[in-house]
């Protein structure tokens, strides 16, 4: 878009709000039939007609049905909450923070879609395959992260090694508190970053 015909800042704003909501209203949709009527049982035409919309309009925001359980903004909330911490905390330090922060910002409504989210990807196979290829772009996102904050070429060896720690403990921590973000995870997500940033002693 050029110059000239660039929406101003406020507008574009105000339409990717737009999208955010509506995107967040198909995915609780298509949730509530999927625990009322079960996954498999579930179509597309079914979910746009629940949230008054065409099929074509849940295929613009999620291309797939997978997607509609896969997708969260819990990323973006990292990224923000990571960027947002002191310059003088190491790429560790900063991601526990980090966590600490954009998770505890999830409550109500927001806190329950992420609790349906997981127990529909521990319990449908297609999911679990769906999920392996987010993991993937999430580790991409950690080394990203890790290599802003510190300087260093995302392919260096230890900004690698550093990025699928991270990812593991947070694995380890989610599996732990049978994949409910709530406090179980958070403590057991700080008590293994701790292990992390002191060394372990055994």
């Amino acid at each position: 878009m050029s110059e000239a015909t660039a929406a101003p800042p406020g507008q574009a704003g105000l339409r990717e709000r737009k999208k955010a909501r509506t995107r967040a209203a198909l995915q609780e949709h298509a949730l509530r039939l999927f625990a009322r009527q079960g996954y498999g049982e579930t179509t597309i035409e079914q979910i746009a007609e629940a949230a008054e919309v065409s099929p074509a309009t849940v295929y613009r925001y999620f291309p797939t049905k997978a997607d509609l359980v896969i997708y969260d903004d819990l990323d973006d909330r990292l990224i923000e909450a990571f960027r947002a911490q002191p310059p003088e905390l190491g790429a560790l330090q900063a991601m526990r923070a980090a966590v600490s922060t954009g998770f505890r910002g999830l409550f109500g409504d927001a806190l329950q879609v992420q609790r349906d989210r997981e127990r529909l990807i521990r319990t449908e196979p297609e999911l679990r395959s769906a999920m392996f290829d987010e993991l993937t772009r999430t580790i991409r996102e950690i080394t990203g992260m890790i290599s802003e904050r510190t300087g260093q070429p995302p392919d260096d060896d230890a900004v690698l090694a550093l990025a699928g720690a991270i990812l593991g403990v947070t694995m380890a921590a989610w599996f732990a508190s049978e994949g409910d973000l709530d406090e179980r995870f958070l403590r057991r997500f700080d008590a293994a970053m701790a292990a992390l940033e002191t060394g372990f002693r055994w």
